[in-house]
C-alpha cells in the first residue's frame, strides 16, 4: 500500500465519527425515498427527510442547501449538491484534518465568532476557509 493510500485510509478513519452521524441521515433519506451516490469518495444524499432537516433544523435564515458530516454530504436536492460540491469538499478535508473534533470545533468557531461580534456562520473560520478555497480562481479574496 502506498503512502498516499495510507493517508487516505487514515483520513477516512479519523473522520469516521462525523461520517457516522452523516450516515444516519443517509439511512433516513433512503428510508424516505431519497437517493444517495458516491462521488469522488464522498457519499452524497438528498431527499425529503434531508430537505426537512436542512430547511427546518439548521439555524440559518432559510436553512442550508447542503451540509457536510465527515465523508457524507447531504443536500436538499441533486442541484444543491452539485452547486455546493466544491465548498462542501473543503469541509470534507477539514473533517479529515480535525477528525472527531471537527463537529465540536465547528460549533466552537461559531460561538467564538459571535462572542467577538461577528456572524456565527459567515465569520466561522471553517466557513471562511471553505468560501475562500472553493471560489473560482479569479474571484478569490486575499
Amino acid at each position: 500500500m502506498t503512502a498516499r493510500a495510507l493517508r487516505r485510509c487514515g483520513g477516512y478513519l479519523w473522520a469516521l465519527p462525523a461520517t457516522a452521524v452523516g450516515g444516519l441521515l443517509v439511512v433516513a433519506a433512503l428510508a424516505g425515498g431519497g437517493r444517495a451516490s458516491r462521488v469522488d469518495g464522498v457519499i452524497e444524499a438528498h431527499g425529503r427527510v434531508i430537505d426537512f432537516v436542512l430547511r427546518r433544523l439548521v439555524p440559518l435564515r432559510g436553512g442550508a442547501s447542503a451540509m457536510t458530516l465527515g465523508h457524507v454530504v447531504v443536500g436538499r436536492d441533486s442541484g444543491c449538491l452539485e452547486r455546493a460540491r466544491a465548498h462542501e469538499r473543503v469541509h470534507v478535508r477539514q473533517a479529515e484534518r480535525w477528525g472527531p473534533l471537527f463537529i465540536p470545533a465547528y460549533f466552537a468557531a461559531s460561538l467564538l465568532a459571535a462572542v467577538r461580534g461577528g456572524h456565527y456562520y459567515r465569520d466561522n473560520r471553517f466557513e471562511r476557509e471553505a468560501v475562500a478555497r472553493s471560489a473560482p480562481a479569479g474571484t478569490r479574496r486575499v
